[in-house]
């Protein structure tokens, strides 16, 4: 098995904090290693063939943070179903080897039990399982709440079984964010799992379903050798997709893709509220947009860069802000200041 981990992304959902120059996975969230770096660390004794997919303007953090790992560089941010292509052609393994992608912005409470998962989907999922021979296989999370910012992945309960531990169904559909209503129904049935947006395939099934359909295998795989023919390559690519849009929607109708859900204490990060809760600080969190008026009480806390730096204020009592650039409002999160002040100065230092 090798791995192929993506990392880039806006970020916009953690701003201030991330910002287009250095976005969430390249930034010591929870921990002092970065989150790149934790994804990396949770690699070891799953495998040590691990290559970093990134936008070409994050080349230099990659190796400042990640000293000697190999990278393939993306000449544009096109999301991760040409991140995947280009991966899966230009990466030079053996057809029927299991590649492993995840993204670099997540982490894992239980890695140990993350890894033997990776395992067991990589040598009794991937490699053929319910009667699809080269399946597609997802991960997913075991949902806890009615969450309307995930994609649901929903199973065929009929054909499914245990395989080394792992609950796994052929996948039925993709339900992408649903509303709060289906989000509550989607969490009553059995199987149903969060999509994490971690994938374990054979090489030859994931290029045969990227040439099924899509135009990336076609219009990516001459240039692959080329930066000059791979710049043109990704400036011709008129629409950014993810995978699941790509890729995974229409295979699953097609009966060719495996989840497995599991329980690995698992968070993307993808909010304030989130990040607060990761770091044992109370409160949630939004960002607000420059041009936005926003009211704030005494117990809140703003973040916010002032002369490029970050800081954060604690407001001695109720007023209004206006954002002349995006800044984060934290409600509730007073009492925790000091946990907040924290996080700010680990992602304010040197690049890591």
């Amino acid at each position: 098995m090798y791995a192929v981990i993506l990392a880039g992304g806006g970020g916009t959902r953690l701003h201030p904090l991330s910002r287009p120059e250095q976005p969430k996975p390249f930034l010591p969230l929870v921990t002092g290693e970065t989150l790149l770096q934790g994804t990396v660390a949770r690699l070891a004794g799953v495998t040590d063939d691990v290559t970093i997919v990134t936008d070409r303007r994050y080349e230099r953090l990659v190796r400042t943070q990640l000293p000697g790992i190999p990278m393939l560089l993306e000449p544009l941010g096109r999301n991760t179903a040409a991140a995947i292509a280009l991966a899966a052609l230009a990466i030079d393994r053996p057809d029927d080897e299991v590649m492993l992608v995840l993204p670099a912005d997540q982490t894992v409470e239980r890695g140990l039990v993350f890894a033997e998962v990776l395992r067991a989907a990589a040598e009794s999922l991937a490699t053929g399982a319910f009667g699809i021979d080269d399946p597609l296989v997802t991960l997913g999370i075991r949902v806890d709440r009615p969450a309307t910012e995930y994609g649901y992945l929903v199973p065929d309960l009929a054909r499914g079984g245990v395989v080394r531990g792992l609950t796994g169904y052929p996948l039925q559909r993709f339900t992408e964010k649903p509303k709060p209503a289906e989000a509550e129904d989607l969490m009553q049935q059995p199987g149903v799992a969060w999509n994490a947006g971690i994938f374990l395939w054979r090489r030859r099934a994931i290029v045969a379903a990227l040439r099924r359909y899509t135009g990336l295998v076609q219009s990516l795989g001459p240039m692959v050798s080329s930066p000059q023919m791979l710049d043109r390559a990704y400036e011709s690519i008129q629409r950014a997709v993810s995978i699941d849009y790509a890729v995974m929607e229409s295979a699953a109708r097609n009966g060719s893709v495996v989840m497995a859900s599991m329980d690995v204490g698992w968070s993307d990060l993808g909010s304030w509220t989130s990040l607060l809760a990761a770091i044992g600080a109370r409160g949630s969190g939004s960002v607000v947009q420059a041009g936005e008026t926003v009211t704030v009480e005494a117990d809140d806390l703003v973040v916010r860069r002032v002369g490029g730096h970050l800081g954060v204020i604690a407001p001695p009592e109720r007023g209004s802000i206006i954002a002349t650039q995006p800044l984060a409002v934290l409600r509730g999160s007073g009492p925790d200041l000091a946990i907040v002040e924290e996080l700010i100065k680990r992602c304010s230092g040197p690049e890591v």
